[in-house]
C-alpha cells in the first residue's frame, strides 16, 4: 500500500522515534508498505516517521544507482532500531534532497564512514561499518529517527534562502508526483 509522505512542518518529523519490539504488530506489512511508497516516490531511502510512523525503522534500496557503482546492484536493506555508534573518516560535502522536503536540495557535510548497530527484518543483530555514499544515505535516514532533517545541517544563510519554500510547504503549496500529507492539506 502506498502511504502519504509527511512533508516539512508535520510534528512527527521532529520527534525521536521509539524502538520496535519483535512482537510489533504488522511489522512486515509496514516494511513492505514503506518500500512500495519509496519506489512510487522514486526515493532510495525512507524512514518510518516520513510516513507517519514513530518507529525506529528505515528502508534503503540503492540498486537504481548500480550504473554509478556496481556495489549498489543488489543493495536493499531494512534497519530496525538502528544506532549510529561512531561517525569517522573525512568530512565530505554533497548535495542532498529528501522526499519530505520536495524541490529542496542543499549541500550537507557528513563524515564518510559510520559504524552502526541494527536489526534486520528478521530481527538478526548486526554491527557494520558503512562508507561513502551508503554511509551518507544511512545518516540522512537515521536523522529522521532522531527528529532531525538534512536542512538542520546547512548554514543560516542557506536556511534564509529556502525559508519561502518551507513556508509554502507548511501551507500545502507543493508540487509532488507522489501522495503526501502537509499541515495545510
Amino acid at each position: 500500500m502506498i502511504l502519504p509522505i509527511y512533508l516539512y512542518g508535520q510534528p512527527i518529523l521532529r520527534q525521536v522515534s521509539k524502538n520496535v519490539d519483535s512482537n510489533s504488530a504488522a511489522l512486515q506489512a509496514k516494511i513492505a508498505n514503506m518500500f512500495e511508497t519509496m519506489y512510487h516516490a522514486d526515493g532510495i531511502g525512507l524512514a518510518a516517521p516520513q510516513v507517519g510512523i514513530a518507529d525506529r525503522l528505515l528502508v534503503l534500496d540503492l540498486s537504481v544507482l548500480a550504473d554509478q557503482d556496481p556495489d549498489f546492484e543488489s543493495l536493499k536493506m531494512v534497519m530496525i532500531n538502528a544506532n549510529i555508534l561512531e561517525c569517522f573518516g573525512e568530512d565530505e560535502e554533497q548535495e542532498e534532497g529528501c522526499l519530505s522536503l520536495p524541490a529542496i536540495h542543499e549541500k550537507v557535510i557528513r563524515k564518510n564512514k559510520i559504524r552502526v548497530s541494527y536489526l534486520d527484518e528478521h530481527f538478526v543483530a548486526h554491527e557494520s561499518v558503512f562508507e561513502g555514499f551508503l554511509a551518507r544515505v544511512i545518516q540522512h535516514e537515521y536523522d529522521h529517527l532522531e527528529g532531525r532533517l538534512f536542512i538542520d545541517g546547512i548554514s543560516g544563510i542557506r536556511k534564509q534562502l529556502i525559508k519561502s519554500k518551507l513556508n509554502k510547504m507548511i501551507k500545502g503549496d507543493v508540487n509532488c508526483s507522489y501522495k503526501y500529507r502537509s499541515i495545510g492539506k
